[in-house]
């Protein structure tokens, strides 16, 4: 009998970096060669398979994979039927999910998608335009663009449905946003046989606890300090804290140990607070994961 093995698909493109780094995170190495769409990873219970993110949710309800990371907009678009391990929130520019949005000329009379009745709209994304306008009621003819759609209005096209994170890009082309037709995180999935197998799926929820470890430790830092017991009221009114603090008693009964998470953006003002607080000793240490 052979060892099971799970066939785990990893996005090409712009998902490629962050995906492996935030694998990295979590304890798996993925190491990738120029030319070969199978990265070796340091498990060798998991087979990986380099495949554009477009493509992976139909991959992934095929059964060709067992599970893959892709944005919530592809599974949308390919209706593909799989199960949704989990929410992984993270893209190629910031923590803020991707926003799939309606857009034309700025000097363009259109103001609502009601107006772009029989016109021509050009996205990537076709089949999530089309269930978009069937669900305002409005018929419009929607073209597959083959990629640079922000170029196309107004010459070959009255309006493109295009994805964004900052808006810059569209900014930078003259458009104007009329409304937004999506938003979309990157998800975790899997094949539906493929997560009703036991085995597969303690592999999958066990892959998913240490992704969004990571993600949830992102950004936070681990504070502890030393402060006597008479200040530990004021002290913890300055803390702002993932959850409450752990105090602890020291060797000298006057003093406790205080261990907390925070932001790391806050540091810089609270550490000032805490210090004329009475803290002594303040340390700030990198986290790496939290599991709740």
């Amino acid at each position: 009998m052979t060892d099971p093995i799970l066939k785990l698909g990893i996005p090409a493109g712009s998902l490629k970096n962050s995906t492996a780094e935030l694998f990295k995170k979590a304890g798996y190495n993925i190491t990738f060669s120029s030319r070969s769409y199978y990265p070796s990873i340091d498990d060798d219970e998991i087979n990986c398979l380099l495949i554009r993110a477009q493509e992976m949710a139909r991959y992934v309800e095929q059964g060709v994979l067992d599970a893959g990371i892709t944005g919530h907009d592809w599974v949308v678009e390919t209706k593909a039927d799989v199960v949704e391990v989990c929410e992984l929130i993270f893209s190629k520019v910031s923590r803020r999910p991707v926003r799939w949005v309606l857009c034309v000329p700025e000097d363009s009379p259109f103001q609502s998608v009601q107006d772009l009745a029989g016109k021509r709209i050009a996205t990537e994304a076709v089949g999530l335009t089309e269930s978009y306008l069937a669900r305002h009621g409005v018929e419009a003819i929607v073209e597959f663009s083959w990629g640079a759609t922000e170029v196309k209005p107004p010459n070959l096209a009255d309006a493109i449905v295009e994805v964004t994170e900052t808006g810059s890009s569209l900014r930078a082309n003259d458009l104007r946003i009329i409304d937004d037709v999506l938003q979309s995180t990157t998800r975790f999935i899997a094949n539906k046989a493929a997560y009703d197998d036991p085995w597969k799926r303690e592999k999958l929820e066990n892959i998913a606890l240490m992704l969004q470890s990571c993600l949830a430790a992102e950004g936070r830092v681990g504070l502890m300090m030393n402060v006597a017991r008479s200040n530990l009221t004021t002290l913890l009114k300055e803390l702002p804290a993932l959850q409450k603090p752990t105090v602890s008693s020291l060797s000298d009964d006057d003093w406790v140990d205080v261990n907390t998470i925070v932001e790391e953006s806050v540091v810089r003002t609270i550490v000032p607070k805490l210090r004329a607080a009475g803290a002594k000793g303040v340390v700030e240490y990198p986290i790496n994961k939290i599991i709740d």
